[in-house]
């Protein structure tokens, strides 16, 4: 048991007032909206600019992706929405049921990034339903990383409002 005691306290279970959360979730964020369907930002911009080879590009790294993606789907999606839905319900029922900080901030980050995951699938048939290609294809990517950095701002909007809850009840109740 004492063991255990110094691991807790080498880990702070408070994540909102820790620095560290706050980082991973600008990591977090920085990260997801830098990519689109494995393509990055930088490139989609430089294809729609040039054209020629990295536009190419960009069309080859996007079929990859949702070929593998939508493959992985159709193979396992049911398994991995099993998996999920347990996983965040569990998470959930620790957060907000017994009121268990760390699992707010993992909810907090793993909602949204399920999300994300679920609009880059939509996306993906879509980008194999219509064959997007060349102006069509960016223009979705586009539009695509416009709403993951709206739900972004809102999130990350929301998880510093409830942090700030959580803190300021912590700090008046002396927990």
């Amino acid at each position: 048991m004492a063991l255990l005691d110094n691991i807790l306290s080498l880990i702070d279970m408070r994540s909102f007032s820790s620095v560290w959360f706050w980082i991973v979730v600008a990591l977090f964020w920085s990260t997801v909206t830098h990519n689109v369907l494995g393509v990055s930002y930088d490139m989609i911009v430089q294809a729609r600019k040039k054209g020629g080879q990295t536009l190419e590009d960009v069309q080859v790294l996007v079929e990859i992706h949702v070929r593998r993606m939508l493959s992985m789907v159709r193979n396992v999606g049911h398994w991995m929405l099993g998996f999920v839905t347990a996983t965040m319900s569990l998470i959930f029922v620790l957060a907000f049921g017994y009121g268990l900080e760390l699992a707010q901030a993992l909810f907090l980050l793993l909602l949204p990034l399920t999300i994300i995951r679920l609009m880059a699938l939509r996306l993906a048939f879509r980008v194999e339903r219509e064959r997007l290609a060349a102006d069509r294809l960016l223009r979705a990517l586009l539009r695509h990383r416009l709403w993951v950095q709206l739900l972004g701002v809102v999130i990350i909007f929301l998880t510093a409002i409830w942090g700030m809850l959580r803190v300021m009840s912590a700090s008046v109740l002396s927990v």
